[in-house]
């Protein structure tokens, strides 16, 4: 099969965070739901806001302001959460993202996405694909598996086994030594 029979898809959703404006490839985004109640994780890192009951499924949501390390603000009428579905060790995982508003869904050919800019420490650059220009601003496109697939989501299922799985690692150093 030839990658002529592969139709590439250039669409990417739009949605604020602060006052800027970032991107996803629409591949991430399975689905855009209002606000809900979300229900406490104890102990969970402080982006991560809980869970919540999608179609009978447990669906960790994290704030994506306090992620990325910006300031975090309370919710409005257009403060949404993303259903992305990201790969985490070859295996496809949904998590919600707390956005502030989603603007749009736009057509962007890949090759005009300029590669990231070094940013300082206000982004981590590893969750920065790339940048596309709109409308005279910039618009940043993030790569939703590096900014999404951490440890705090991949273990939370499993947060009771933890100190379990850190004195093991312990005794096996010791082990070892």
């Amino acid at each position: 099969m030839s990658n002529n029979g592969e139709k590439q898809i250039n669409s990417y959703l739009t949605f604020m965070l602060a006052d800027e404006t970032f991107a996803s490839h629409v591949n991430f985004v399975l689905k855009i739901l209002e606000m809900q109640k979300i229900t406490e994780v104890p102990k969970a890192p402080e982006f991560m806001k809980g869970v919540i009951n999608l179609r009978g499924n447990v669906l960790p949501i994290i704030d994506a302001r306090l992620k990325f390390g910006m300031k975090q603000t309370a919710y409005t009428e257009k403060t949404c959460i993303l259903v992305l579905s990201i790969e985490i060790d070859k295996d496809k995982v949904e998590v919600g993202a707390i956005v502030d508003a989603v603007l749009d869904v736009i057509e962007y050919q890949k090759e005009n996405i300029k590669p990231a800019p070094s940013l300082g420490s206000k982004y981590k650059t590893d969750f920065i694909e790339g940048v596309m220009k709109l409308d005279n601003n910039f618009v940043m496109v993030l790569n939703m598996d590096a900014a999404f697939s951490t440890e705090d989501i991949i273990h939370l299922p499993n947060k009771t086994e933890n100190p379990e799985t850190e004195n093991k690692e312990q005794d096996s150093d010791v082990i070892q030594k």
